[in-house]
């Protein structure tokens, strides 16, 4: 079966019985006001899919997941206690961070590489991939959000992402960069110490800004519920080995173990 094929009764099987599901969860029961999301944590793409087309080369690009992002994401998950929702399908199948109704949330063309599996795709192809992995990711996340609430616990939400070195030929200087629209008082402070760090380069909605056009995650979950929110981008260069992981997740923790109180006392404020 090809997505193509698929059926409204198909729906609910374009992951077999015996695939993994979308969602992966760590610390749940973390004590950590810190929440983090990880939208292009994985790369793997549904059996019923094949290879969308591309090459095993094509599929370890960026264009399919945020390359490093993962360990990144599991250190300060695991030193911070903080709980932890990541996403194990490729944004190539479908794109756990852009709304549902955009060009790019099933992308044919992704930066300049053509996307044969995505092309011209039926509605019914499409909301079986939105069924099968772009809902649980988000309903997991606005279930823990609610459970916090209902619990009356302070929550720092983090979204966690890398970006290409080189993006369709130009060079990005930035070691890291926040992201954000609305909501800044995050952003503000992670500015503030980063820039501090000796030789880094800090983007502030650079090298991508938050826009509710562009954006789901940081938007839908964050802003609209209020929440002390950011994105954070890691440039992937400095995070492709477990080496330089460590490094960055270290930063990460120091920093955020810094501004705990400060944005702990701003989420409580509202």
């Amino acid at each position: 079966m090809t997505l193509q094929d698929v059926t409204p009764q198909d729906i609910t099987s374009l992951l077999a019985p015996d695939e993994p599901p979308p969602v992966i969860e760590r610390h749940a029961d973390g004590a950590s006001p810190f929440f983090l999301a990880c939208d292009h944590y994985g790369r793997a793409i549904p059996r019923a899919l094949g290879d969308l087309g591309l090459s095993e080369a094509e599929r370890q690009r960026h264009i399919a997941w945020d390359i490093g992002i993962a360990g990144v994401a599991e250190r300060l998950s695991d030193v911070l206690g903080a709980h932890l929702i990541a996403q194990r399908y490729s944004r190539l199948v479908i794109d756990c961070n852009r709304p549902p109704t955009a060009a790019t949330s099933i992308p044919p063309l992704s930066e300049l590489t053509p996307v044969p599996g995505n092309q011209a795709l039926t509605q019914v192809a499409a909301d079986a991939r939105r069924h099968a992995i772009f809902a649980p990711y988000h309903q997991a996340i606005a279930a823990a959000l609610d459970r916090r609430a209902r619990e009356r616990r302070p929550t720092i939400l983090v979204s966690l992402h890398s970006f290409t070195p080189v993006y369709k030929g130009e060079a990005r200087p930035w070691h890291i960069g926040t992201l954000y629209n609305r909501e800044a008082r995050l952003p503000e402070c992670l500015l503030r110490e980063l820039r501090a760090e000796p030789g880094l380069v800090v983007g502030d909605n650079k090298p991508y800004a938050v826009s509710d056009l562009t954006d789901h995650t940081i938007p839908v979950h964050g802003e609209a519920r209020g929440l002390v929110s950011s994105g954070i981008e890691i440039r992937q260069d400095l995070i492709a080995d477990d080496a330089g992981q460590r490094e960055w997740a270290e930063r990460l923790i120091r920093i955020l173990r810094k501004l705990e109180a400060e944005l702990v006392a701003a989420a409580e404020r509202g």
